[in-house]
């Protein structure tokens, strides 16, 4: 090899996305290898069959991806998960596993401790073409770039320099990928009750939805709840978007808001969406309306984001440093719709004393 085709090589893959798959098989970890070192996107830089052999790489070594079974010989993954993302803090863990389904409580605890996502991994003999094309479109889209350019002249994102004019009156929260997490450090940030209603929308299938709601249900005291068609909302009480319906709500008495279920997806494919919710507190709530967008793919939020500002309301957005995708925060950042970026153990400190009454900090 001559020496620029040499140097072209090692360019290659020192830019190329460096991963570890943990696995107890050795056809799995193989196979993985095989599929992801078949993408010049990717380079699977080790291999190992336990949760201490991958703690011990980690210790010397860096990697943007982890891909974890959760049977493991000695200590679980799901054990494991915690001290794999403390040795590795700039990297994300994917959960593949066939004992990890989606749905599962498994891959529900699995995203609350900080996976970024969860694969079904094949039954042996079933690895197809399907499953090679699923995991390097999953992966590449996670670890790929799905941050807006800032719009801000300097490089930072515009920040909404709008006064709160009304105390806050419904709160809506929406997140996607690294959404479980998230919410888990959001709600530990809440030192007291808001006295509003909260409503929840994270993107995952319907089949995940009793598991969320049990999951958001240990977060916070306050009680959590499926959303119901039809029911009027309380303060205080977190409701939930199934996976098959965007949650919305509507004023039906000057001192009644109903919950309504719209199954339909939206303009980009989401269901639920976070577009629909925000719109639907914007038109319930006007002044009163305050939005949350945490880490995600996508985009999803940012016009229903418009129509809370355009009401008199104002949004929050997760800050890039601590999101697994800063996708849909970022989209509302880059749109000058946010008021703040903060880390989701911070925001809701700042709700409550911006929330108070007219005209608190900017």
């Amino acid at each position: 090899m001559s020496v620029v085709m040499q140097t072209m090589a090692q360019s290659s893959q020192s830019s190329a996305i460096r991963v570890m798959v943990v696995d107890d098989s050795v056809v799995v970890r193989t196979v993985i290898e095989r599929i992801l070192n078949g993408d010049p996107t990717f380079q699977v830089v080790h291999k190992t069959n336990s949760a201490e052999l991958a703690l011990g790489y980690l210790a010397g070594e860096q990697v943007d991806l982890v891909l974890l079974d959760i049977e493991l010989p000695g200590q679980s993954g799901l054990a494991a998960l915690p001290a794999i993302l403390r040795a590795n803090p700039s990297g994300k863990v994917v959960i593949l596993s066939g004992n990890c389904d989606e749905g599962s409580a498994a891959a529900m605890e699995a995203l609350a401790l900080g996976a970024s996502d969860i694969c079904a991994k094949p039954g042996s003999g079933s690895y197809g073409a399907q499953f090679p094309r699923m995991l390097i479109d999953r992966l590449s889209r996670l670890a790929g770039d799905d941050t807006p350019a800032p719009a801000g002249p300097s490089g930072q994102a515009p920040v909404a320099r709008n006064r709160a004019r009304a105390p806050i009156a419904c709160l809506g929260i929406g997140a996607s990928t690294g959404g479980i997490h998230a919410l888990t450090q959001l709600f530990a940030g809440m030192s007291a009750p808001l006295g509003v209603p909260i409503l929840v929308t994270q993107h995952l299938p319907a089949s995940f939805t009793s598991y969320l709601t049990q999951q958001m249900g240990r977060m916070t005291p306050l009680r959590v709840k499926t959303a119901e068609q039809g029911e009027t909302i309380a303060p205080d009480i977190i409701y939930v978007a199934p996976g098959n319906a965007s949650l919305q709500v509507r004023r039906v008495l000057a001192d009644r808001v109903i919950i309504g279920l719209n199954q339909e997806r939206t303009a980009a494919g989401y269901l639920p969406g976070v577009d629909p919710m925000f719109a639907s507190i914007a038109e319930a709530y006007g002044e009163g309306g305050v939005g949350i967008v945490l880490t995600g793919m996508g985009r999803d939020g940012t016009a229903g984001a418009r129509n809370i500002v355009a009401a008199g309301g104002w949004i929050i957005a997760q800050n890039e440093a601590s999101s697994v995708v800063w996708g849909m925060p970022g989209s509302v950042a880059s749109a000058g719709l946010s008021c703040a970026l903060l880390e989701p153990g911070a925001i809701m400190d700042f709700v409550a004393r911006r929330g108070k009454s007219k005209g608190l900090i900017h």
